[in-house]
């Protein structure tokens, strides 16, 4: 878990990375929010990243793509994107390259 100084407040804070994939993480946007650091990281292991605000809450990563292929399948029964466990959804390698960088 990250422990990063906030710019608002100048204390330190800790932070998860799956919160750049909740509808309410780091703290429903009231927070600093973090998800240009997640999207970096992937961005940076050769993933494209779509960033995008959900309303007035948090700013999430809506797509993940390699190879032109979706790896977050939002049409999924299985899940609810955006309120369940990201760990749940993502591919296991993005979850530990995650896990390792952040």
């Amino acid at each position: 878990m990250p422990i990063d100084v906030c710019e608002n407040c100048g204390g330190q804070y800790s932070w998860k990375w799956e919160e750049a994939f909740e509808k309410f993480g780091f703290n429903d946007s009231d927070g600093q929010v973090e998800t240009n650091q997640v999207a970096t990281v992937l961005i940076e292991a050769g993933y494209n990243v779509e960033v995008s605000g959900w309303g007035v809450h948090n700013t999430v990563i809506i797509s993940i793509k390699k190879n032109n292929k979706e790896l977050i399948l939002h049409d999924s029964p299985d899940f609810m994107f955006g309120y369940d466990d990201p760990r749940e959804y993502l591919p296991e390698e993005i979850v530990e390259m995650l896990d390792e960088n952040l």
